[in-house]
């Protein structure tokens, strides 16, 4: 039988999580002689002291809450007897304090890519199409299906392909001044590394987003030998419903498989070529979190995350509403002024974009949040952040813009798991790596998506869904470190082409474009 096992984030915390699996009965004795005073569930907290009411609540050194009533120690902590703090004011923050020692450079590194006409590498050979409204979904969809079936067994060198479906294009305020973010996020997504430079697009011919709106002339960059690196497009392969030399609906799929054909032969041409790791571009989120998010999974990621700066790689990581109440961390750790200020700005609009809708960044927790031992979004941010590791952060971008440097950078997306996922594919994310405390199949068609369980009962259980078990950091078996290193040689085996369990399973959630603009 396992020992009564809780895990304290900091010698200041009053409070700890409940390790074991099925959590622990009233009556259990902790080994520091504390007795627990009711039956508390695995990833819960328990009070460690006294707690009146008023007392700030901490973990990780950090006020979560402010009690409603009294807590006697041994007692369950949840989120119905917190009261969650304000939201940190956006003056006054530190700005660029935090000045670690450099790391050493990480070498030797590499991993087997796709050099890309434009310099980037893809870790997948895709053909993707790009859509510009959601009406020619169902025309695409039955189209890919004939693509898979009838050419691409004629060119194994391509991984798959996918259709860039959306439920944008036409019905909008297109001109509005917030129309950019899902215009530009689905430009972005166009030119993702995967995808090879192919770019082909399926238009049904009166929609508001228009292909030359969506992709225009230099939007689509080609190698000029003289120059490589730049130029511009000789034009869109475009394929319009609309066109009067489509006569009924196979010549509609005919011209798409004809078009589609075209770039196969292309892609199928490329090989994987050694490539030193500093060309991977990883987005890290967290979904269907728990307690032991902050205490395993994402500590382990942000430890591998520390390793791919350190080998010149870039990793993204974002979700606005959980970083929000770590933001005096992040603005400290900013690599100067300007980059803290970009930040800054990203916080302040989003604060009034909820604001726009009556809600604040409380909204964000889940049911299954809370069931999993998170009492509110202050905990939650807490063990969301650390998933950035400790590298200064040399960058910001907004939803939907595309990555125009390396290292450490903050992409600034809604919480959203799909919304999130899309916008870092947007930003040129070449490998995805998510964690999960309550279980999730997620998965994206344009890109490998590396699962990591925060408990090992989630990894066990879910055996053919979990790439990695950061659980067992909870249990002693393995540190963060070890972990870490794990997360960090995976991303390497998968960027090479080693399929993720949501691979293995084809399992895609569709493309969710962030439209903050009105709907007409």
């Amino acid at each position: 039988m396992q020992s009564p096992l809780t895990i304290r984030m900091h010698p200041a915390d009053n409070v700890a999580i409940v390790a074991n699996d099925g959590g622990l009965a009233a009556g259990t004795v902790l080994p520091d002689g504390l007795v627990l005073r009711e039956n508390i569930p695995q990833a819960h907290k328990v009070a460690l002291i006294d707690l009146p009411a008023g007392t700030a609540v901490r973990r990780y050194d950090v006020a979560i809450g402010y009690t409603v009533q009294d807590i006697p120690a041994g007692s369950w902590v949840h989120e119905r007897l917190l009261r969650i703090p304000a939201a940190r004011e956006l003056d006054g923050l530190p700005i660029a304090t935090r000045k670690p020692a450099p790391l050493p450079p990480l070498e030797g590194y590499t991993f087997e890519g796709y050099r890309n006409p434009d310099g980037s590498v893809g870790t997948r050979n895709l053909l993707a199409i790009t859509t510009t409204v959601q009406c020619v979904a169902g025309v695409l969809d039955f189209a890919v299906r004939r693509i898979k079936a009838e050419l691409l067994p004629k060119y194994p060198n391509v991984d798959d392909v996918v259709g860039l479906e959306h439920s944008y294009g036409c019905g909008v305020a297109i001109d509005a001044p917030d129309a950019v973010v899902p215009i530009r996020t689905l430009r972005n997504i166009s030119l993702n590394p995967n995808f090879g430079g192919e770019v082909m697009v399926v238009s049904l011919g009166c929609e508001k987003l228009q292909p030359e709106r969506l992709l225009p002339p230099g939007s689509i960059p080609i190698v000029d030998e003289r120059a490589p690196g730049t130029g511009t497009d000789a034009g869109l392969d475009v394929v319009c419903l609309q066109d009067e030399r489509h006569v009924g609906f196979l010549s509609m799929i005919d011209s798409i498989l004809n078009s589609a054909e075209e770039h196969l032969k292309r892609l199928n041409a490329r090989r994987r070529e050694t490539v030193p790791a500093s060309e991977l571009v990883v987005g890290v989120q967290c979904g269907g979190s728990d307690a032991f998010s902050g205490v395993t999974a994402n500590p382990a990621v942000g430890f591998a995350t520390d390793l791919l700066v350190r080998a010149g790689a870039t990793v993204m990581f974002s979700e606005v509403t959980e970083v929000r109440d770590g933001i005096d961390q992040l603005t400290a750790r900013a690599i100067d002024a300007e980059v803290a200020a970009a930040m800054i700005a990203q916080m302040a609009w989003y604060d009034a974009y909820l604001d726009r809708g009556r809600v604040d960044r409380s909204a964000n927790t889940t049911p299954g949040n809370k069931q999993g031992g998170l009492s509110n979004i202050v905990e939650k941010a807490m063990g969301s952040i650390v998933k950035s590791g400790t590298a200064p952060i040399s960058g910001v971008l907004a939803p939907g813009e595309k990555l125009k440097q390396k290292g450490l950078i903050y992409a600034a997306t809604p919480a959203s798991d799909f919304i999130c996922g899309t916008l870092q594919l947007a930003a040129g994310m070449n490998l995805h790596v998510f964690t999960t405390g309550r279980g999730t199949p997620y998965g994206l068609a344009e890109c490998p998506v590396i699962k990591v369980a925060t408990r090992s009962d989630l990894a066990r259980r879910w055996h053919d869904l979990m790439d990695v078990d950061a659980g067992r950091i909870a249990t002693g078996e393995a540190t963060i470190e070890d972990i870490g290193w794990e997360l960090f040689h995976r991303m390497l085996d998968v960027a090479s082409g080693r399929k993720t369990w949501a691979e293995h399973w084809k399992l895609a959630n569709a493309l969710v474009l962030f439209n903050p603009a009105p709907v007409t």
